[in-house]
């Protein structure tokens, strides 16, 4: 293996259960049940097949001033984010990826900006050779566009890396792509259905480089 390369949004920071939270409490103050499964169409990939911020007027058709909807579930979306912070094993897993010589990027369906935001906070942004975000691509997940891209830039053929997913849509897209796909689940999405083809882990806590690369071999 040539290359690691990283979903952002629930792999490496645990973005998503925060959403989950806050649009689920925000929908039931208007009376409806944004269930899991409705939810999951936009996870990992972009607002086309639900868009949570709009789906009250256009399915429900309430009088919501959709801007005003939109900056407050922001704002109570980053009070939540204050209290997390980076998902057990990945600092360790960049740490030792890196010692060894290891490629490694980012491959996601969030913006550069967005990215950008948590990478500072988080202080890794030294580990990554290359961001591929939805400002550089056509398609999203669960289309293989970013993870190809990604492979284009890092210099490695697929069969030489390995991609770390948290949600079916990014599992899809690894695939696709031919990557050699692993999946730790976060919160929300340890409830969602998965295809085959990945390996799944709890936590990475449990995984040095050594144990991580170990899964492929045959």
């Amino acid at each position: 293996m040539k290359a690691i390369i990283f979903d952002f949004d629930g792999t490496i920071i645990d973005t998503e259960t925060a959403w989950y939270t806050v649009f689920k409490d925000a929908y039931a103050s208007y009376g409806v049940e944004l269930s899991l499964e409705t939810y999951a169409k936009c996870l990992g990939t972009n607002l086309q097949d639900f868009n949570p911020y709009t789906y009250l007027v256009t399915h429900h058709h309430m009088g919501l001033d959709v801007e005003a909807f939109r900056t407050s579930i922001q704002a109570k979306h980053a009070e939540l984010m204050e209290l997390e912070v980076i998902r057990p094993g990945i600092l360790n897993l960049l740490q030792q990826a890196k010692e060894a010589g290891l490629k490694m990027g980012i491959a996601s369906s969030s913006s550069r900006q967005w990215i950008d935001r948590f990478v500072e906070a988080l202080g890794i942004r030294e580990f990554f050779d290359c961001y591929c975000t939805a400002d550089t691509v056509t398609n999203v997940k669960p289309d293989p566009e970013l993870y190809l891209q990604a492979l284009e830039q890092l210099g490695v053929s697929a069969s030489e890396a390995i991609a770390m997913e948290d949600s079916p849509n990014g599992a899809r897209a690894a695939l696709a792509a031919g990557l050699h796909t692993v999946v730790v689940p976060n919160t929300i999405t340890k409830q969602l259905p998965f295809a085959t083809g990945h390996h799944t882990i709890d936590t990475l806590e449990q995984y040095d480089l050594e144990g991580l690369l170990a899964c492929f071999v045959k």
